[in-house]
């Protein structure tokens, strides 16, 4: 099969052009977005470290040991 190969400066305009389509988010999307990941985030760190304290207690109260 063969590569069809375009020069770097149509490259560049059809790049432009594409870009030029895409819907950017505001600043205001942009930051709630952030803030949203920022806080499922530690929701998500504090149910993992209550997860595995919680293993670690009944792991060493099954097996009479200590950590």
């Amino acid at each position: 099969m063969a590569s069809k190969t375009t020069n770097p400066f149509t490259f560049l305009q059809q790049v432009r052009a594409e870009t030029a389509k895409v819907t950017w988010p505001s600043r205001r999307e942009t930051l709630i977005s952030t803030v949203m990941v920022l806080v499922f985030a530690a929701v998500a760190m504090i149910f993992f470290f209550v997860a595995d304290l919680l293993m670690h207690y009944a792991v060493q109260f099954i097996l009479g040991i200590g950590f």
